[in-house]
Order: C-alpha cells, then sequence, then structure tokens
C-alpha cells in the first residue's frame, strides 16, 4: 500500500508527527535519513512567520537535503494563514499541513490549535484560505473534538475534504484528554467513514509494530503518524515502517549506527541553535536516550541517573560528546558480553 498527498506519493505508512521543541530540524534530518513516511516542522505560527519573528524563520527554513518538506502552519485569523501558507511555498514546502490539534494551553488560549474545533465555521475561514493561496497539497490534523460532549471531527474532515484538504491526521483523544488516558483508535473509523477519497492517518500511542496493526484496524486509517516514541530515537518511524511494509523503511540500527546517528544530530543541533543554546535544546534528547536505554533493560537505574548527569549537567559539548561515545561503548561492550 501507498499514501498519496495530492501528487506527492509517500515512501511508506509511517509519518513522523510534528512536535513542537522536538521536530526541529536536526531531528527530521535523522528521520528521513533513516526513511520515515514523512516528516513535518514543528509548529510555526503563521502570522509570527509573517512578521519574520526569528524563531518561526529558524522552523520554517528548509532544510539543505531531504525528500520532503512540509511546514506545519498555526494560527486563527484567514489572512494571516494565507500569508503564512504564501511564505512557506515560496520557502521551498512541498505540503503545507494546518494545526487543528495542539492541546498546549498557550495555543488554546490563543484560539488556535485544538480550540479551533470549537468552532467549525471559523475553522473552516482558515481552511478555506489556506487552501486558496498556494499551489502544493494542504493536509489537516485535528483531535476527536474539544472534549466528550463536542466530538466532531468527522464532521470537520467531511467539510475539509470538500474544501480541498488533501489528507487528515487525526490524534485519538480530545484536547480536555490532552495526553491522558489512551487513545480511542476505533473512533477515529468515524472519520474515515466521512470521508470520500482522501488518506487518513491516525496518531495517538503509537509505539509498537503490534500498535500499529492494532491500530490500522481499529481505525481504518490508511497510515499512523509516530509522536512520543520517536523520543530519543528519531529514526523509529523508519523501522516501524519496515516491520509494516518490509524495505519501505529501515531496519532497527545497532548500537555503533545508534551512536553515529546520535552524535550526528548533536552535533546538528550545536551547528543549527548555536553551541550554548544547542546544549540546552540537546538535554532533553540526551535525556531520552538514557531513559530509553534504561527502559530497554540496558541500564539499571543507579548507572542511568549517573549517565543522565553526564550528558545534561555539562556545558562543555566536547565533553558531552565523548561522554555519549563513551556511553554507547559501555553499551556496546555489555552487549558483546551477553553474546
Amino acid at each position: 500500500m501507498s499514501i498519496s498527498i495530492g501528487e506527492i506519493r509517500l515512501r511508506n505508512r509511517v509519518l513522523l508527527a510534528p512536535m513542537s521543541g522536538v521536530s526541529d530540524r536536526p531531528f527530521r534530518e535523522i528521520a528521513d535519513e533513516c526513511q520515515a513516511g514523512l516528516v513535518v516542522t514543528e509548529m510555526v505560527a503563521s502570522r509570527e512567520l509573517a512578521e519574520a519573528r526569528a524563531d518561526m524563520v529558524r522552523r520554517a527554513e528548509r532544510p539543505p537535503a531531504g525528500s520532503l518538506f512540509a511546514i506545519q502552519l498555526a494560527g486563527r485569523e484567514a489572512p494571516w494563514m494565507a500569508e503564512g501558507a504564501r511564505i512557506a511555498q515560496d520557502l521551498g514546502a512541498d505540503l503545507i499541513d494546518i494545526n487543528m490539534g495542539c492541546p498546549a494551553r498557550q495555543v488554546t488560549g490563543g484560539l488556535s490549535g485544538s480550540a479551533l474545533m470549537r468552532d467549525l465555521d471559523h475553522a473552516m475561514t482558515l481552511i478555506e484560505a489556506t487552501v486558496a493561496a498556494v499551489g502544493v497539497p494542504v493536509t489537516l490534523k485535528m483531535r476527536l473534538g474539544w472534549d466528550a460532549t463536542m466530538m466532531n471531527a468527522p464532521e470537520l474532515a467531511r467539510r475539509a475534504e470538500a474544501a480541498g484538504i488533501r489528507m487528515i491526521t487525526v490524534h485519538g483523544r480530545t484536547r480536555c484528554q490532552f495526553y491522558k488516558g489512551r487513545a480511542d483508535w476505533s473512533a477515529i473509523a468515524a472519520v474515515k467513514r466521512s470521508l470520500k477519497s482522501i488518506p487518513l492517518i491516525a496518531n495517538g500511542d503509537v509505539e509498537s509494530i503490534a500498535d500499529i496493526r492494532n491500530i490500522l484496524a481499529a481505525s481504518l486509517a490508511d497510515g499512523v503518524m509516530v509522536g512520543r516514541s520517536s523520543y530519543g530515537r528519531p529514526w523509529w518511524p523508519g523501522v516501524l515502517a519496515h516491520l509494516l511494509d518490509p524495505d519501505t523503511g529501515a531496519p532497527e540500527p545497532c548500537l555503533e549506527r545508534e551512536a553515529e546517528l546520535l552524535d550526528r544530530q548533536h552535533q546538528s543541533m550545536l551547528s543549527f541553535y548555536g553551541h550554548e543554546h544547542g546544549n540546552r535544546i540537546a538535554r532533553k534528547h540526551l535525556g531520552w536516550v538514557v531513559d530509553r536505554k534504561s527502559a530497554e533493560g540496558r541500564l539499571p537505574f543507579e548507572a542511568a541517573a549517573a549517565w543522565r548527569r553526564k550528558l545534561t549537567a555539562e556545558t562543555d559539548n566536547d565533553r558531552v560528546r565523548q561522554a555519549l561515545r563513551d556511553l554507547f561503548l559501555r553499551l556496546q561492550d555489555d552487549e558483546a558480553r551477553a553474546a
């Protein structure tokens, strides 16, 4: 199976979710190299992009290499969404995604993100303005609704498809659930039934190949979007794609390859943000690496805590880089002894 967004055909059915503060350019470059079906920028505020705010311009920069360039826009006013979309297209975006799913209070408090699901007529003005402004495909990401009394994702999806949206992604929670409990994969099926021909992507609690098979069966979706399970391992969507549809993704990397990818991501963050700011940004990513290795049973609790301190408290980037190398040499030695 393959997924097409207008004239664009994706390489596989496992996409990387846009995640503010996570899926920056260094993260996406690794995910794309490791064969994620699609990678999307962090959320870019349309008005702030149009006003050339530095952080939004940086988020919307096209990487020097990559398969597809997708920019996610957020906003609450149609003229700014249209202008942001035109700028995104001029920056080289191959497609534009509209954010109507972010549950963060600082976003919904500004009547953007999933707050738009409280007023579908207004949401449609943003969709129509964005679609009309550009010649590239426009997609939409949403939640099931605002809360359990307002589960209106099927209606929004139906109206969005009629307005020219070329793909829908649904996170299987309402906004008021944030990330609590489990995503309701079966509820996404109502969205699929509301669509005529465009692909549906299911999102929420996708961690393993078993999860993917279950969410596809429950939701009737055409593909999946992976978010938090890729923390500390940007190659994970490509690995899941390979397990789902062999030869469309990338095999799981060995420890030596993991170390090389993470080192490259770390160095890219320092270059992208500057060494001081990059050091601060890198800490959470490196912390996730340690957490993952601990969860895999490769690091006892006390050892994990010590490695976390080495990687996240150090301000000398050369020492951080060496500590990351030392961690993976230790893991490779332990693996060799256990073989």
